[in-house]
């Protein structure tokens, strides 16, 4: 993971604003530990923070183009490198390293905005040049990166987090109506156009916009379709076992150790069979990672999410699959240390100690050797596997099935807090349920389900995905709260 920020002005020298970009650089280090980079002009100044996965040193960003006219800051991984690299190469373009941030340039230079659908990966990226005084954003297709934009007058800035567009004085950290209806009554989702602060937007998944002086537009270059389903059940099965094995084998390619995160249940055990198919193929042994918690196997509580514990089947797989497996155990002190770090890792109040969680596994995974890591996170939105997609008391309720306690909510608040609270939660879920796509065959359980596809999409998997903090992130040193221990590491 790396992080991209930056700003264009083209009512003021847009250096007048180093100490910005300063604070941007520092603000992102936790996603891009590794190196940084940094340009400026007049009109724009782009920041990038480096995590090291494919070629150190031919990825160094921001990247130029071979005219000096199109500059570059990435954050992501493209899965079809070396399909675009032979397209351009045929061309007559020409590479000076492996680096899939090199190929997206050059993908951009043949094909402008054109380039995006042709991107199979996970990105946001920004794109300026110089003499058409012309900045192109884009995020891919499920929103997986982040990116965020804040629109001033005759300017504009972006970041991969909150906090780095915050860095600009012109942004200010407040926090308007809808932003404040979203915390207390959404969260730890919030609506997928929205920065939750006054100024800032996200970048919706599967657009990309432009930014010259005439304006601002932006479109999207891809949306999500419905389709006849017409191949039968061997066919489906064959034609999705494709699929999984090809997007787990074009994730295994890095420059630097990667493993897999094994709970022991289909998603992470798929995948972890494939890696390690592939890694005993070049006579290898793939590392596998899991997370538990002290004591957990006493007070554990079953319920409709997690029916059993992990740890029988972990093992069960770390056994069959040959991987050398590390088990992280977390303290409860530990856990609870981690709730703040984990909140400004985020960026916004989150999934409490879901967050902290995660920020003290990835911390582990990190010191103990890994940089990268597959795991198996929102198969279940993809594939069904949660109850409201097969329980139809709960398919068929007219709200976010996820989210049935505004009125708790609202009831926990004074009075004048929120305004039409409940008004704007069930806008939200009518207007998302409104983009679902749909077709004329469609029985009300078929326009159901696409309806909860898309519900699923835009809000749970996007919450999910927000929650998974910088790979490597280090917890910072809190003066108030004390530091923020990072458990150690057992192999089992």
């Amino acid at each position: 993971m790396c992080g991209i920020g930056g700003f264009v002005d083209y009512k003021r020298d847009a250096r007048h604003y180093a100490a910005a970009a300063h604070r941007m650089q520092h603000a992102l280090t936790p996603r891009g530990p590794d190196a940084a980079g940094e340009y400026q002009d007049a009109d724009a100044v782009l920041v990038h923070r480096r995590l090291i996965v494919i070629d150190p040193e031919g990825g160094a960003q921001p990247m130029h183009a071979p005219d000096g006219d199109t500059v570059l800051v990435y954050n992501g991984e493209l899965y079809n490198t070396e399909e675009i690299r032979k397209d351009l190469l045929a061309r007559g373009h020409t590479f000076r390293s492996h680096a899939d941030t090199e190929v997206l340039l050059h993908a951009f230079l043949e094909w402008d905005t054109d380039a995006f659908a042709r991107l199979n990966g996970i990105f946001a990226c920004a794109f300026w040049q110089p003499r058409a005084r012309r900045l192109v954003l884009c995020r891919d297709r499920l929103g997986v990166k982040p990116l965020f934009v804040a629109r001033l007058h005759g300017g504009l800035v972006f970041g991969s987090t909150i906090g780095a567009v915050l860095c600009h004085p012109a942004v200010e950290p407040e926090v308007d109506e809808d932003g404040l209806r979203a915390l207390l009554l959404l969260g730890p989702a919030r609506p997928p156009a929205s920065g939750v602060f006054r100024q800032i937007d996200s970048l919706l998944p599967g657009h990309y916009a432009v930014f010259t002086p005439e304006g601002y537009t932006d479109r999207a270059y891809w949306q999500l379709e419905a389709r006849e389903h017409t191949d039968t059940l061997e066919q489906t099965i064959e034609r999705t076992h494709e699929l999984i094995c090809d997007a787990a084998k074009r994730q295994l390619v890095s420059d630097v150790p990667l493993a897999c995160f094994l709970s022991g249940g289909l998603d992470s055990s798929i995948l972890s069979m494939l890696a390690a198919k592939e890694y005993a193929a070049r006579g290898e042994t793939l590392h596998t990672w899991s997370v538990d918690y002290r004591d957990n196997d006493k007070y554990f509580t079953k319920n409709s999410f997690q029916p059993s514990g992990d740890n029988e089947f972990i093992q069960m797989m770390a056994d069959t699959l040959g991987t050398r497996h590390h088990n992280v155990v977390i303290e409860p002190d530990a856990l609870c240390a981690a709730l703040l770090p984990a909140t400004d890792a985020r960026d916004l109040p989150g999934m409490a100690d879901v967050d902290s969680s995660l920020l003290l596994f990835c911390a582990a995974v990190k010191n103990g050797g890994t940089t990268v890591c597959l795991s198996g996170e929102c198969a279940d939105e993809l594939f069904g596997g949660y109850p409201w997609y097969h329980r139809e008391e709960i398919l068929f309720e007219d709200t976010f099935p996820w989210s049935r306690s505004v009125g708790l909510r609202l009831g926990l608040l004074a009075p004048g807090i929120v305004r039409d609270g409940a008004a704007f939660v069930r806008e939200h879920y009518l207007a998302t349920c409104r983009r679902a796509p749909g077709l004329p065959s469609d029985s009300p359980k078929d326009a159901r389900m696409r309806e909860m596809f898309v519900l699923n999409l835009d809000w749970f998997m996007a919450t999910l995905l927000e929650g998974r903090v910088a790979k490597g992130y280090r917890p910072k040193k809190r003066r108030r709260h004390g530091a923020c221990p990072v458990p150690a590491a057992f192999v089992q």
